[in-house]
Formats: C-alpha cells, sequence, structure tokens
C-alpha cells in the first residue's frame, strides 16, 4: 500500500453514505445455520473459507473440491439429467418461472449476500436480481417455442419429411466468476437447465454463498437437487477438472484464462462459450445532450465500482462538448457517496480484493507519473474499507500507459478528446476487445449509423449498457478477444443442444426405382432440381 492510499488526501469529494442506525452486519446475515443450509450440496472433502471486501473479514468456512469430487458431481448428475431430459418442456419452464417469483420475493436475502461478498452498493447488485428475474421469465416463457421440433422441406419435396429436432447435450460445466455471483452463475444456468441439460457449476469461492443461495431456491421452485451440483476450488485445480469431464464448457472470465479453457474443450471436441474481457469505449458526440450523457458515463463507468466485463474504461468526447461535459461529469463524480451498509444510500461500494486494488492503484499512479491528469478520485479510501477506491477520471491518457490499452476492471475512466468522427471510430475499434460500447447523440439515425460502425458485440445508444443486456430476447456476447458465442436469445439457450435431423422418406427411395436404370434415375432428378429451382423451392 503506497502512503497516499494509506492517507488519502481530504479534498471533500467522494463522502461516505453514512449507515443507517441498526444495520445488519455479516455476523447476522451469514449465520452458522444458513451456510450449513446451503453448502449442504457441495461436493467436496476439504475446506476453505470466502471474506467480505468490506472489512476483509471471514464470512465463511465452506467445503473445497477435490479433483476426486468434480468426478463424483459429473457423476450424480449425469444420472439425474438422463430423467431430467425427460420432463416435459413446459414442466421445466414452469421451475424458471416459480423461480422468478421466488427471487424477487426474497430478494432482501440476496442482496445482503451479493454486497457482502462483492462488496458493491445495493442498487447495484439489484442489477442482479433485475437481470435473473428477466431471464427466468424470458426463458420460461419462451424455451417451448426454442426448443419446439421444426419443419423443414425435404430433399423431395412431399416425399421426404424432415423434422429438426434439438437435443440436450447433457451436463454443462460452468465456471462462474465473482463480479456478479448471481446472475452470471444462476442467470447462465437457466437456459441450460430448462434444455434439459444438468450443470456442475464451479463459482468463485470468495462469492460462492450467492451462488448456492440461488441452487437452494430452484430446488424449493421445483429443480431436482441433484441437476445442480457445485464443486468449489482454486481455479487451476478444479477449473480444467471441469472442463475434463462436461459436454459442454460454459466461461465468463479473463480473455487468457478463457483460452485455456476453450483449448481444453477443444481438445475433448465439446463446445464452448466465452464471455471474456473489454476495454469498452463511450462516444460523447457533438450534439449530445451533456447533462444526459454524464449522468449517463457515472453509471457507464462506475456501476459495481467498475469491475462489471461492459463497464465504460474509454471515454471520447467531441471537442465542442468536450469542457461542458467533462465539468458535469468531474461534479457528479466528486459527488458520489462511497459505502458498505447493507441498505441502499451508498453510490458506490469496494472493490473485491487486493488483486483489484493493486491492478487500479498501479494503473493510476503510472498514467499520473507519465503525464496525466486527475480530474476526480485518484486516491484508495482506507478509511471507509481496506479495497476502496474513489472513483477516477483520467484526462491526457496516451500510450504506452498500461490504463490506456490494459483492462483495468476498476471505477478508473481516461478520456480523450476528438474532432473526426471517422478518426474516433478507428480509435474505438482499435482493440483487441470487442464486448461492448456507447454512443451519445440527439440524432437516432446517426447514432444508428456510428452504433453500425462499432466492432463491438452490443452497442447501446443514449445509455452505457443496461439497454443491450437487459434486452433479453437478443443476443450478447464478445467480438474478437472479448469471447466467443452468446447469452441471451435464441442463441443463448440452443448451444444448451445439439440440432438432430430426422428424415423420413416416403414412398421412393432416394434411389433408381420404378424400374428406372441408373441413366434413367440421374435424368429424372436432373428435370427435377431443375423444377425445384423454377418454383423457388428451397
Amino acid at each position: 500500500m503506497t502512503e497516499s492510499q494509506a492517507t488519502p488526501e481530504k479534498t471533500g469529494t467522494n463522502p461516505t453514505a453514512a449507515a443507517p442506525e441498526g444495520a445488519r452486519t455479516a455476523a447476522d446475515v451469514v449465520t452458522p445455520e444458513l451456510v450449513a443450509q446451503l453448502t449442504r450440496g457441495v461436493v467436496g472433502s476439504g475446506r476453505t473459507a470466502n471474506h467480505t471486501p468490506f472489512t476483509g473479514d471471514k464470512l465463511a468456512d465452506l467445503p473445497e473440491s477435490t479433483p476426486e469430487d468434480v468426478a463424483t458431481a459429473f457423476e450424480r448428475a449425469r444420472a439425474a439429467q438422463e430423467v431430467w431430459a425427460k420432463t416435459p418442456v413446459r414442466q421445466r419452464a414452469a421451475v424458471l418461472l416459480r423461480f422468478h417469483d421466488l427471487v424477487l420475493a426474497r430478494q432482501a436475502e440476496v442482496l445482503d449476500l451479493i454486497q457482502l461478498e462483492t462488496g458493491k452498493a445495493r442498487l447495484h447488485a439489484h442489477e442482479e436480481v433485475q437481470a435473473v428475474a428477466v431471464a427466468s421469465r424470458h426463458y420460461g416463457r419462451k424455451a417451448p417455442a426454442y426448443l419446439r421440433p421444426k419443419r423443414h422441406t425435404g430433399a423431395v419435396p412431399t416425399l421426404t419429411k424432415v423434422t429438426e429436432l434439438r437435443q440436450p447435450r447433457g451436463v454443462i460445466g460452468q465456471i462462474a466468476p465473482w463480479n456478479y455471483p448471481l446472475e452470471l452463475s444462476v442467470g447462465d444456468a437457466l437456459p441450460a437447465f430448462v434444455a434439459g441439460n444438468a450443470v456442475v457449476m464451479k463459482p468463485d469461492t470468495e462469492t460462492c454463498l450467492t451462488a448456492l443461495w440461488a441452487r437452494d431456491l430452484l430446488i424449493e421452485a421445483g429443480l431436482p437437487a441433484e441437476v445442480f451440483q457445485v464443486v468449489l476450488g482454486e481455479g487451476p485445480v478444479v477449473g480444467p477438472e471441469l472442463v475434463k469431464h462436461a459436454d459442454y464448457v460454459s466461461f465468463t472470465g479473463s480473455t487468457r484464462t478463457g483460452r485455456e479453457v476453450a483449448q481444453g474443450a477443444a481438445a475433448r471436441l465439446v463446445g464452448v462459450s466465452l464471455e471474456l474481457g473489454g476495454k469498452n469505449a463511450m462516444l460523447v458526440l457533438a450534439d449530445a445532450d451533456v447533462d444526459k450523457a454524464a449522468a449517463g458515463a457515472v453509471r457507464a463507468c462506475f456501476s459495481s465500482a467498475g469491475q462489471l466485463c461492459i463497464s465504460i474504461e474509454r471515454l471520447y468526447v467531441h471537442e465542442a462538448v468536450a469542457d461542458a461535459f467533462l465539468e458535469r461529469f468531474a461534479a457528479r463524480t466528486k459527488a458520489m457517496r462511497l459505502g458498505r451498509s447493507l441498505a441502499y444510500g451508498a453510490d458506490m461500494g469496494s472493490l473485491v480484493g487486493e488483486r483489484q486494488l493493486t491492478t487500479v492503484t498501479r494503473h493510476v499512479e503510472e498514467a499520473v507519473a507519465k503525464g496525466a491528469t486527475v480530474l476526480a478520485g485518484g486516491v484508495a479510501r482506507p478509511d471507509i474499507g481496506p479495497y476502496f477506491f474513489e472513483p477516477t477520471i483520467l484526462d491526457g491518457v496516451e500510450a504506452p500507459m498500461a490504463v490506456c490499452t490494459e483492462e483495468t476492471f476498476g471505477p478508473v475512466v481516461s478520456v480523450y478528446r476528438f474532432t473526426d468522427e471517422d478518426e474516433v471510430i478507428a480509435q474505438a475499434n482499435a482493440t483487441p476487445y470487442g464486448l461492448n460500447s456507447s454512443v451519445w447523440t440527439k440524432d437516432a439515425r446517426r447514432g444508428h449509423e456510428v452504433a453500425g460502425r462499432l466492432r463491438t458485440g452490443t452497442v447501446n445508444i443514449n445509455e452505457g449498457y443496461a439497454p443491450a443486456y437487459g434486452s433479453v430476447q437478443s443476443p450478447m456476447g464478445g467480438m474478437k478477444d472479448s469471447g466467443l458465442g452468446r447469452r441471451h436469445g435464441s442463441e443463448g439457450i440452443l448451444k444448451y443442444t445439439e440440432a438432430q435431423t430426422v428424415a423420413h422418406q416416403r414412398v421412393m427411395p432416394m434411389a433408381p426405382s420404378f424400374g428406372m436404370d441408373d441413366a434413367a434415375y440421374a435424368k429424372f432428378m436432373t428435370t427435377s432440381l431443375s423444377l425445384m429451382k423454377k418454383l423457388r423451392l428451397k
């Protein structure tokens, strides 16, 4: 910890949000009884623990899984999956709809767990509740249609009847990250379950109580317990074992680890979906409403203390509005309240741990040492908690500063001015990543034109990330080094299935028949193919 971190400058900015009297503590929430209830489904013979970023104190003692435990979890899941897959899809979907209601009714329980395990502000924790409820509703309603057998035109119309079926892959191996422990654990598992699969999940140990709470609630909603297995442990130990046994792998995390997961899956010829890193850009065009853009930038950059794969880390502002925008953006950022109370009121919470704090501090201090200017924030706040860092705006950032190109994954955004739209689009695209981007303009047509030129999986016009992510009928995922595959929509459920074509040939075979020799059959088929083209048959 640097001297500036230990004794942050008191500038009157980023005030602490006061905790209400009688506020709940970690001991009030994470009781031995709750831990025993939630961990009863964990396959683990060792012991480990997790901690709260708010204080660094231990939250709970937990089971730890060995490679043998992972194999056992897959054995149990495979046996249960065979029965679950035979359950009618509408019954499986009904489990999701009941889960939807339970999550909303008992959200206070999981909000406490999310905050304690991640350190985020309560409103940011509620984004996870919203996302899981939306996904539950969507797949609870739409899964039967997504999975319904589909009729296709056969090789010979009327004579060949073709049906496309969707078969579950089997047991999905899911590796979930720490930053969104509800949404990126159970939220990704829901379509796998309704498609008829079982899931063996490895949530991050530090945030596993949230995922285990969701498992408990899904079982209460009607999911067979053995269909949802959980293993805990160090990623380098448990992760490869999960990839070794899975019929399909779902991974959310860093690009480096994602490559390793993809290589392990490829060696076994099983599929993967990967949502990886990002260095997301926000473009404020010359005609943008600067007040709305400034407020939107606070949400886009500092939600969950910037520990969000789709948050904004690069901010491009047209020179014509740069001064007005930055004045408003900096004022809003300085006024943000930091806090660790299990209640609404704080605008931002803590980083998750020492590693994130180290990265954020390194990026900021190196940028300042090389000439960048701090417009807001820039220091840690150990007076609030061990991993708090003020929301930070950096001006004058340029290569080779690490913050210019590396993913910070914290409450830090770099500002760049521009005058030419073609050049700024090229700059926004000049990154190995391609996850999310944001465009601000009063001209809708212009916004869509710019959006279409940005090489990211999602683009939000006049907002940072929530509209695209929350539109669950549409696919969400990354281009380039930001990943493979998509969550949400049809792609988000069909990836957990294998397409099976069943072709029923009737009346005559696909071969010479009715006394035709080979030459006559070839002539007949040639005439038939020409006729099908004229009839515009596909």
